[in-house]
């Protein structure tokens, strides 16, 4: 069982802009560990502290290069365009296609309070950009064309009409 239940649409938590992080300590290397388990439990390519109810500027993510923590992180370049299907923990079992920057320059912490840069791009700078959103209180709902949000807006409600768990993953 993983240690953290992620928080799905509806959750005031997942509109809300998270904290800076102070304390770079033992408790914020726990919680990142315990995060990379909930997300591969899911299973994920990022999880963003929100998510799991956490006011935190903290994401954990891997695409399969191994796992990485970025805490306090800010977007300072995005450039070029990329159309790609995604989805999200928070809105499981559904996918579209958003339109994002092919490239960012993100600046942030390690765990242990170290300044990181990365400089990513197509999967790797979309998945930075859509934690970077959870910890603005952004979720992918808002960056979907206004007919794509009312399709994904009724198969919701109808979810929660029929009473029906949301798929994981």
């Amino acid at each position: 069982m993983p240690p953290f239940t992620i928080r799905v649409f509806g959750d005031p938590v997942l509109r809300t802009p998270a904290a800076e992080v102070t304390d770079f300590d033992g408790a914020l290397q726990r919680l990142a560990s315990d995060m990379l388990e909930t997300m591969y439990d899911a299973p994920g390519v990022g999880l963003a502290a929100p998510q799991i109810g956490i006011q935190k500027r903290l994401f954990v993510y891997d695409i399969g290069e191994g796992p990485g923590a970025v805490v306090n992180p800010t977007i300072h370049e995005a450039t070029g365009e990329w159309t790609y299907e995604e989805g999200c923990l928070s809105v499981p079992g559904l996918y579209w296609p958003i339109e994002r920057p092919a490239r960012v320059h993100l600046t942030g912490y390690d765990l242990e309070g170290n300044e990181i840069e990365i400089e990513a791009t197509e999967l790797m700078a979309r998945m930075l950009q859509h934690e970077v959103d959870h910890l603005d209180g952004t979720l992918l709902l808002s960056r979907l064309t206004p007919e794509l949000r009312k399709e994904a807006m009724r198969e919701l409600r109808e979810r929660e009409t029929r009473g029906v768990a949301p798929p994981r993953g």
